[in-house]
């Protein structure tokens, strides 16, 4: 299986040097396929269980503090328009990351 890593570098809007997208290229199959290999597991013996620990959530009130403005959270943005935050479109037709 191939996987595009400049493709998917672009997606994460991550730049890679010629090394980083090399070793990406040999790890990143095996990652997918030991995935693959995860999904084919008869695991209807294990019960289900939404923690592996004894700890449990602590919680306290809710304190309203003074935040950010709009600006401030505004000022490291990309594209900015109208006060908000300028992104790409993302629907759109499904991608084949295996190309």
């Amino acid at each position: 299986m191939h996987i595009s890593i400049v493709y998917l570098s672009q997606l994460a809007n991550l730049d890679l040097s010629d090394e980083q997208k090399k070793i990406l290229e040999e790890s990143v199959p095996a990652v997918i396929e030991h995935m693959e290999e995860i999904k084919h597991l008869d695991l209807s013996h294990v019960q289900q269980t939404n923690g592996v620990t004894e700890e449990e959530n602590v919680y306290r009130e809710d304190i309203v503090e003074p935040s950010l403005s709009q600006e401030e959270a505004l000022k490291n943005g990309k594209s900015i328009y109208n006060g908000f935050f300028v992104v790409p479109y993302v629907f759109e037709e499904e991608i084949d990351v295996t190309e």
